[in-house]
Parts: structure tokens; C-alpha cells; sequence
């Protein structure tokens, strides 16, 4: 297997930490033409795939469509409903988390391949809120229809990933901060004006958003 979930030292620190994990689940799939959390990738959902990495995490909800709610078997994870936007399903992760709970991890199902070894580089950070993030090797024009408009500089740009780590009380302010949705909960952290940290990213840390990323995922799983 060319992807492995690697153990870090770090990591066994989390059982004694009042962490909480929300796995996201909950989209319509839209460029993949399905709903992903209940999608096989060798034989195993990508929801239970990502939730492999978080197994010693105290505190796991997962938030899938509430179609799917009883079609979910997680052991020692709780499963929950979610709603029409990302945020919204993210906020129902945060109410199903016990009140104790102050640092969260939110993680989507759409990258089964998250890692503890990426899970324990987040934790040793204390910083507020923390985000993986790898560099960009493209050159990276923005445009306007046909037309470039511009070259950005490459070297200060970079692909985001989850998990994504939050001061349980920090991420329930940004997101009762404002009505807007955002890709992630980072962009609402920083529209709060409150700093975002960076830890590096992992590039097996793949991201399934069409049909062709599923039959690569499925290649590199057999190797």
C-alpha cells in the first residue's frame, strides 16, 4: 500500500487531551454527481476510511445527510444529521460534542487519506487555530472569462487541506460571527481578524472531488 497511516509519537497524546473531531459528511456531492461519505473505495467507505486517522481522538461525531444517518455504522463515533451548507453542518458537529470538549479537529470525508502522523502535527501546535497546507508547484494565473489578468507570486501561495484545528470557543465564534458559508473554517477565523497558523500538509492527503480522483485513489490503495 503506497499510502500509509503513519503512528506518531505525538500522537498517543490525544487520549489524555479533551479533543473533539468532526468529520464532514454531509454535502450533496455535486462534482462528483453523488453524495460522497458512502462512496467504496476498496471496499470500505470514504466516510470510515478518513475516520481511521482520528481513532484515539476522545470525542468523534460524524455529520452525514440525514438520509444517511442510519445507513452509517461507526463504532465509538457519534453520528448526527447535518445541514444545507458546510457551516451549518459543522455547527451541528460542534452541539453534538460534549461542553468539556476545547480543542476540534474538522475533518472531511473527502480525503480518506489523512493520516495520524497529520493529525498529531496539528495537535503539537498550540496555536488557536491551525491549518495544513502544502506548496502550489503550478504556476497559478488569475483570469477574468479568456483573458489573464495576472501571474500570482507562487511562492507565498498555498493548497489548503483538513483536518483543520480550532479552539472549540474560537470556532464557535466565527461561525456565530456571521451568516456567510466559507470552503473552509479557517476563512472564517480570518474574517474575525484572528491569526491562522500553518503546519505542513501531507501530498497523499488526497482530496476525492470527481469520479477520476476515486480511480486514482484506487490505484495508489493497490499499489
Amino acid at each position: 500500500m503506497l499510502i500509509p497511516r503513519q503512528h506518531d509519537g505525538v500522537y498517543s497524546t490525544l487520549l489524555s487531551v479533551s479533543t473533539g473531531v468532526i468529520l464532514v459528511g454531509a454535502g450533496s456531492g455535486e462534482r462528483f454527481g453523488q453524495p460522497k461519505a458512502l462512496v467504496e473505495l476498496a471496499g470500505k467507505t470514504l466516510l470510515a476510511h478518513a475516520a481511521d486517522a482520528f481513532d484515539a481522538i476522545p470525542h468523534r461525531v460524524a455529520v452525514v445527510r440525514a438520509e444517511d444517518v442510519d445507513a452509517v455504522s461507526l463504532p465509538g463515533w457519534t453520528v448526527v444529521a447535518g445541514g444545507r451548507r458546510r457551516r451549518d453542518s459543522v455547527a451541528c458537529g460542534l452541539a453534538a460534542l460534549p461542553s468539556s470538549t476545547k480543542r476540534v479537529l474538522v475533518h472531511d470525508v473527502a480525503r480518506p487519506f489523512v493520516s495520524k502522523a497529520l493529525v498529531a502535527r496539528l495537535m503539537a501546535c498550540s496555536a488557536p487555530c491551525v491549518i495544513p497546507v502544502i506548496p502550489i508547484p503550478d504556476t497559478v494565473k488569475e483570469v477574468d472569462g479568456d483573458r489573464v489578468v495576472r501571474t500570482l507570486p507562487r511562492a507565498r501561495l498555498a493548497a489548503v487541506q483538513t483536518p483543520q484545528l480550532f479552539d472549540f470557543g474560537l470556532l464557535e465564534r466565527a461561525l456565530r460571527a456571521t451568516a456567510a458559508d466559507a470552503t473552509d473554517e479557517a476563512g472564517l477565523v480570518e474574517a474575525l481578524g484572528e491569526p491562522v497558523q500553518t503546519v505542513p500538509g501531507a501530498p497523499q492527503n488526497l482530496k476525492i472531488t470527481t469520479p477520476t480522483d476515486l480511480i486514482v485513489a484506487g490505484a495508489l490503495l493497490s499499489g
